[in-house]
């Protein structure tokens, strides 16, 4: 069985690249545009990693996060992602519950090298 990632992306060109880096790895990758979507597909199939944008329509981020961190059986790590890393941005995500931030140019970096 692969390992699962659930991207939580609104924007579809940042999507599409992260489905780019990642086609080749055998993840296999479920998608969400905002937070409830996100809080769906998490009911549906339990991902092994979450990539969560911040800044996101219906429910953003950080909120779905929380919501995320609710629940005691889901372990997967949450990585924030976004193109607004400024100062104490790491410091919030990681208060909601996320293990990282990276910012979207290095997290494209990052998935490159997988």
């Amino acid at each position: 069985m692969s390992k699962r990632i659930l991207v939580v992306e609104d924007q579809p060109d940042n999507r599409q690249i992260i489905r780019d880096m990642l086609a080749d790895t055998g993840y296999e990758i479920t998608e969400a545009e905002n937070g409830a979507e996100a809080l769906a597909a998490i009911a549906k199939a339990r991902p092994d990693l979450i990539l969560m944008d911040i800044q996101l329509p219906v429910i953003d981020g950080y909120a779905a996060t929380r919501r995320i961190k609710t629940d005691p059986a889901l372990k997967s790590p949450i990585i924030a992602v976004t193109s607004y890393a400024l100062g104490g941005e790491e410091k919030k995500a990681r208060e909601v519950g996320c293990q990282n931030l990276t910012a979207r140019a290095n997290c494209w970096r990052k998935f490159g090298n997988i």
